[in-house]
């Protein structure tokens, strides 16, 4: 398959409606520009948003993946690395999903909160199809002049990359948002994707314990392997069963810092009455609108003095961060075992079905398996 002959991409037409394969032209590209030969990308749980309607002004159709890994194939000079090195056609790389943010806005220049700058744009999810080849599940992927790429080092397996993803990477603001410290006691809510990692870096911070809650049992089992000393299930356990084992592992006093990764609201106030008087609660799940909660100020908050932080989106450092640690630590951490199975293109749709379902923990996209 060559460029010139059209590029093939899974393409998502509207909310709900079944995945279409099209056969899309190749970008002729500019100074700073380069075409990405796709080796791998992902289905998460923004992708599932997607498909359900609940993020606003997404351009459909559309090519989802925001993240993903790609080779090469071509490009236009000059590009080059956060160190200056440029790049070469043949270089295995991935990119900031993030596009367009301007670092002239009092988001960008005076609070230094990137990710909130009112002109991002993000592959897969606010760009079309009529815009190009601008989404993860494609053959080849447009990097645009101005998108910034990252090498993946020495050793990291871009499938590898690819099964921690996008959840590794919102993990490592979670926990930098955080300031996990040496022998914090750190509580993780939800057990999907953004939950594994945020296990996995908080463990690595040196965090302990690292309490997981969440469900079922496999994924339980696989946050024991990712770094979590204690897990709790969500199908056994009631709130005030989980609070009392939390109190029980943590001298009576609760987590130093709780992270929630459930998109569940109804976590965010559980997730408070497990922090300890003067812990910081991370929100970190609630990507999208799914309803209200209700929380007791008084009792859960200024009572506590807790800290509660956002974190939402990320930015370079987020991925520079994120890639650099799993290739450290990937003989320790299993992230290539988050991926429970790899699709074709073709089989996009069922690889979305199946996510959606939580029939598996994570899907992978792969033009070529």
């Amino acid at each position: 398959m060559t460029a010139a002959a059209g590029v093939r991409a899974a393409v998502m037409p509207a909310p709900g409606a079944p995945i279409e394969i099209r056969t899309l032209p190749a970008p002729a590209l500019e100074p700073g520009a380069a075409l990405l030969e796709t080796i791998a990308s992902e289905v998460c749980g923004t992708d599932v948003h997607l498909w359900n309607g609940r993020l606003e002004g997404v351009p459909y159709p559309i090519i989802p993946g925001h993240v993903a890994v790609g080779r090469i194939a071509e490009m236009v000079p000059p590009l080059a690395d956060e160190e200056g090195r440029p790049f070469r056609v043949g270089d295995v790389v991935t990119y900031l999903d993030v596009h367009g943010t301007c670092g002239a806005c009092w988001y960008c220049l005076v609070a230094k909160e990137s990710t909130r700058c009112p002109h991002r744009r993000v592959y897969g999810i606010t760009y079309g199809v009529a815009d190009g080849l601008l989404g993860g599940w494609s053959e080849r992927i447009w990097i645009r002049p101005g998108v910034r790429l990252l090498r993946l080092p020495e050793g990291l397996a871009p499938r590898t990359f690819i099964a921690g993803g996008c959840g590794a990477v919102t993990a490592w603001h979670a926990v930098r948002r955080a300031g996990v410290r040496l022998g914090d006691a750190v509580v993780v809510l939800g057990a999907g994707p953004v939950g594994q990692s945020a296990i996995a870096f908080a463990a690595l911070s040196g965090g302990g314990p690292v309490i997981a809650a969440g469900a079922p049992d496999d994924r339980l089992a696989m946050a024991r392997r990712m770094g979590a000393d204690e897990t709790l299930s969500i199908e056994t356990l009631d709130a005030g069963a989980r609070r009392e084992a939390i109190l029980a592992l943590t001298g009576g006093r609760g987590a130093d810092i709780v992270i929630e990764a459930t998109g569940d609201p109804g976590a965010v106030p559980e997730g408070a009455a497990l922090c300890r008087d003067g812990g910081v609660l991370v929100v970190a799940g609630q990507y999208t609108d799914t309803g209200d909660t209700r929380i007791n100020p008084h009792a859960l908050i200024n009572r506590k003095h807790l800290e509660v932080r956002g974190c939402w989106g990320s930015d370079f450092s987020h991925f520079h961060g994120a890639i650099r640690a799993m290739a450290r630590y990937q003989q320790r951490v299993p992230w290539g075992d988050l991926v429970r199975r790899w699709y074709a293109i073709d089989e996009a749709g069922e690889a979305l079905a199946a996510v959606a379902a939580r029939a598996i923990l994570k899907a992978g996209i792969a033009p070529r398996p």
